[in-house]
């Protein structure tokens, strides 16, 4: 199921106006975000980095798309993500929290997901999980489930990343 071009030409004129909207939050708070992405594979930092000014606010990124990159970068347990899986709350508020911890970053997000084409037979192609957290506050982490292709999900997801990020700090 392919995206006509008049679609993916709104998904992205959407992308670029809800990541200038979170450089400018940032800006506005004085903060620094790290992100921890998974099934997006850097989309969101790409995003945001097209930005111009953007390296004020954009800490960085995980781009930590195998177990092995959760273990090794964001200190993941890695006996957990093999009994439980990847796509799940517990994985998203951990790469939150990873990410939080290993950087200098004020806020963190993070998006683990299957953006398909196949399964992995424990949750369905387009389930993402995405988290936030700010230091010392609660993590805060949601589901969603996208519909279309393999890129059209990846897109949607790295939109809702940054729509949630802009929830989270409305009130920061």
């Amino acid at each position: 199921m392919q995206m006509s071009e008049r679609e993916k030409d709104k998904l992205t004129e959407k992308a670029e106006k809800t990541a200038e909207a979170v450089i400018e939050k940032l800006k506005s708070l004085s903060l620094k975000l790290v992100l921890a992405e998974s099934c997006t594979a850097g989309l969101v930092s790409g995003l945001l980095a097209n930005i111009s000014g953007a390296s004020a606010f954009l800490w960085g990124s995980f781009v930590c798309y195998t177990q092995e990159a959760k273990v090794l970068m964001l200190g993941l347990d890695d006996d957990s993500l093999s009994a439980h899986g990847l796509v799940n709350r517990e994985t998203a508020c951990s790469m939150a929290e990873g990410a939080l911890k290993n950087s200098g970053a004020d806020v963190s997000a993070s998006v683990t997901g299957l953006a398909g084409p196949g399964g992995d037979g424990r949750v369905p192609v387009g389930t993402i999980w995405i988290a936030t957290a700010k230091r010392n506050a609660d993590i805060e982490a949601k589901e969603f489930v996208f519909t279309g292709s393999r890129n059209t999900v990846r897109m949607r997801a790295a939109i809702t990343v940054l729509e949630e990020i802009l929830r989270r700090l409305k009130d920061a």
